[in-house]
Formats: structure tokens, sequence, C-alpha cells
């Protein structure tokens, strides 16, 4: 059964994928369109390689299509899920970047928005590199962590199943790669275009 577009836009993410499994176009675009964007972007602060992330994102995306018709309602959420298998794959990438002996490449900036003058937009690349530099300087667990509660905004529970890990195992993983990101952007406050406490 296909649905009208904008009765699409109420249903939640499990619902769509249920559309989906049916056969409804739109309703897997509109999947794509919420999950994609937050895929990408946890990917891409574990990896610090923008184009990895959009294959993870990519092949995240390709075995949630290929479970559509096995979901099992009611077992995880559909952005929890997909996290998890997101957080499997860039684990994978990263141990394949250690057997190669591979460096990671420079974070892709992002564009500029056309309200921000230039100089706004070079602040905005540094403190987003030296953030992605910190991060990727986090052991992959703490990293992970952090990235899904202080950046995709998640919940500990939601991070334990991800990670599969329990609650307070979060909130230490997060506590402990929050101290270590002070220390390893301290000392660049000023130099980050931010001003220095009096």
């Amino acid at each position: 059964m296909i649905m009208p577009r904008d009765t699409l836009a109420e249903l939640d993410d499990e619902a769509l994928l249920v559309l989906y499994a049916n056969k409804d176009p739109d309703a897997a675009r509109l999947l794509a369109h919420r999950l994609m964007p937050r895929l990408v972007g946890y990917a891409g602060r574990l990896l610090a390689d923008r184009a990895e992330a959009e294959d993870i994102a990519q092949e995240t995306m390709l075995r949630l299509w290929k479970l559509a018709p096995d979901w099992r309602s009611g077992e995880a959420k559909v952005s929890t899920w997909a996290y998890r298998v997101a957080q499997n794959l860039c684990t994978d990438r990263l141990r394949l970047r250690q057997r190669r002996g591979a460096e990671a490449l420079d974070a892709v900036a992002e564009p500029a928005s056309d309200a921000a003058t230039v100089v706004a937009g070079m602040i905005e690349a540094d403190r987003m590199a030296a953030l992605d530099a910190a991060l990727a300087s986090l052991p992959e667990r703490q990293r992970s962590a952090v990235v899904l509660r202080h950046i995709e905004g998640l919940t500990n529970p939601e991070i334990a199943e991800i990670l599969q890990i329990g609650v307070e195992a979060v909130e230490s993983l997060t506590a402990r790669g929050k101290r270590a990101l002070t220390l390893a952007l301290a000392g660049q406050r000023a130099e980050l275009g931010y001003e220095e406490a009096e």
C-alpha cells in the first residue's frame, strides 16, 4: 500500500521501514533522508574521511533495505540498529587501515554557508579540524561514545545498545573521552578564535 507523501512524514522510522518492505519508494526515500546525514556524520567523525563515511552510510542503508522484509518490530529502534551497523563497519574499516598501515586522510572541511563570512568559515573549519584531530587521538570506543552522545545526541541507553556494553560503561567512556578531548584541545582557544577567559 502506497501512502500519500504528506502522511509519510508523520510516521516513525519503523513504520517507514515496514512500508518500504511493502514496496513504497517514497517511504524508502524519506527514511534515507532521515538516516543518511546522521550516519555520514557519525562515520565521518570515527574515520576522519568523508568519502569513506559516505561509503559506510550507503552500506548501512543497503543492509537495512535487505533486512526490511524481515524486520522484527519492537526489538530495536531503526536508528539504533543503523548506528550499530555503521559502528561495526567503521571498526572493520579502521582495522583494515591498521593492517595495511594506511594513514587517514585529512578530514574534508565542510563548505562555508553563503551567510557566513570567509573569515568565519575559515575559523569554523579550523575548529572542526581541531575537534576531528582531537577525536582521532581517542581510543576507538571512547571516540564512538563521545560522538554518539555529544555530537549525535543519543541517550546513554541507546549508545549502550549500539556499542553492546552497559550504561555505566558508556558513562565512563564518555567521561574519559571528554577529559582527553579537553587535554588535547588545551591551549588552542586563542588559535581557534575563542576569547581567553580574563
